[in-house]
């Protein structure tokens, strides 16, 4: 892996995490001006979001055989020109069948992008994978808060096509990073090693992380894509209003991630994730159960920063158990965790239509804690070291 700055390389991948940012709340933010336009109920609504899951899953099958093979900036660079691209299309759109079309490719490049972004930190950071991990994931908050503020900022002033259009010709930006740096070697530069990658498969503590994922993975599609609209219908807050209160859930997610690069220094990862899984409970409830908007609100912020932690450090021990397959690994967790980003949200929008948004998102705490069992559970696995490396079957 000579021949790069790690640092360097560390603020690239931010930049690109920033990119996943964008695409993971673009959907959610002009929701409710999409579901206008296009005069969409529930049903439809939440279609727009299986597409997006489905991109992400295609991105993120890819991308962990190609970055074991062929390295990380052919990758990412292709990822960030697509997206420029495909922002343009979801702006523009003259139909909602060229929307759908526009949303399952920005899905594929952000999927594509967000992996490798996050098996490079990991192949890069070791000893400090967790910190890392959750520093890179600041810039995931960041570019999910600033979406939603930019439009409940600028809706009043200028169309949400054109805000979109414009967010999506910055992306140039990274893009130009991604082409002038020097990214680490391929890792199987002279043929990818099927037979160890498909005994990934078999490595139940990998899948267990997986499926921890697949319930936090629909946790935040969900919350990201639903709150807004939630707020909108049953708060009854102005559009443009909802969707800046959209964005507290994505500041509290940002703000924990900023502090908790340095708790994970100091403090273990299973005990950081117990704490969060409480604080998401926690906050989900008073969410959904308050019918006084203030305390609503408060308990999205809670949510947030209960949300935080738990890809980052459930990432980083399988960076470390899977270090010599540490993309694939990732591809693996990653497409589980889609099943759930596709599901989740895409059920609330069903069951909306039939019994009302407020109930339907009654999943969300559910969800919480089908996630908890199986981390503890997964957790037992890793505590019993049946799985150190890659390679080993379980």
């Amino acid at each position: 892996m000579s021949g790069f700055h790690p640092q360097k390389v560390f603020i690239s991948a931010c930049f690109g995490m920033l990119i996943y940012g964008i695409v993971m709340t673009v959907l959610g933010s002009i929701l409710p001006s999409v579901i206008l336009k296009f005069d969409l109920d529930k049903a439809d609504a939440g279609s727009l979001f299986v597409m997006l899951s489905f991109g992400i899953v295609g991105g993120s099958l890819v991308f962990g055989p190609l970055v074991d093979r062929f390295g990380y900036k052919p990758l990412l660079t292709a990822s960030a020109g697509l997206i420029i691209l495909t922002f343009q299309g979801i702006a523009h759109a003259p139909s909602v069948y060229l929307l759908y079309a526009a949303i399952f490719c920005t899905g594929f490049a952000g999927g594509a992008i967000n992996g490798g972004t996050n098996a490079l930190v990991s192949d890069i950071s070791e000893g400090r994978r967790g910190s890392r991990l959750t520093y890179l994931g600041v810039f995931f908050g960041i570019g999910a808060f600033g979406v939603p503020l930019l439009l409940g900022s600028l809706l009043d002033r200028f169309s949400y096509e054109a805000i979109i259009s414009t967010v999506g010709a910055m992306i140039v930006l990274p893009l130009l990073l991604f082409l002038v740096l020097q990214f680490p070697r391929p890792k199987h530069n002279r043929g990818f090693p099927l037979t160890e990658s498909a005994g990934l498969f078999r490595q139940r503590p990998l899948i267990l992380f997986g499926f921890v994922l697949f319930f936090q993975g629909g946790l935040e599609m969900s919350m990201g894509g639903w709150s807004a609209t939630y707020f909108l219908e049953v708060h009854e807050v102005a559009s443009r209003y909802s969707v800046l209160l959209l964005s507290l859930f994505w500041f509290g997610l940002t703000l924990a991630r900023f502090f908790q690069g340095r708790i994970l220094l100091s403090m273990s990862g299973s005990t950081v994730l117990d704490i969060s899984f409480a604080l998401s409970l926690a906050g989900s409830l008073v969410l959904l159960l308050s019918g006084h908007t203030g305390i609503a609100v408060a308990g999205l912020f809670v949510v947030g920063i209960g949300f935080a932690a738990i890809f980052p450090v459930i990432l980083s021990f399988v960076g470390e158990m899977y270090a010599r397959l540490s993309g694939t690994a990732f591809s693996i967790v990653f497409v589980i965790a889609l099943g759930g980003g596709m599901s989740v949200p895409w059920l609330i929008g069903i069951l909306a239509d039939r019994i009302g948004l407020q109930t339907a998102m009654m999943i969300i705490p559910f969800c919480v804690a089908g996630g908890f069992i199986v981390y503890r559970v997964a957790m037992r696995y890793q505590n019993r070291s049946e799985v150190v490396s890659a390679g080993e079957t379980a």
